[in-house]
């Protein structure tokens, strides 16, 4: 079963920030797990517990 993405606004929540700062983690390519698909931003929810999991979010505060 494949899983749905979802946009910006819901990864944003999803994660408890707001958007404007997801935003800026992309543009810093802070190895947030975003795709670019055509002109908008997509997640998977699987590839961000993943990179929370892992750590690498909390290396964001560290840059």
């Amino acid at each position: 079963m494949s899983e749905n993405w979802i946009g910006i606004d819901e990864a944003a929540e999803y994660l408890g920030i707001k958007v404007v700062t997801l935003r800026t983690w992309i543009r810093k390519n802070n190895g947030v797990p975003a795709h670019k698909v055509g002109k908008f931003w997509k997640f998977q929810k699987s590839e961000l517990d993943e990179w929370i999991i892992s750590g690498k979010s909390a290396e964001i505060d560290k840059q």
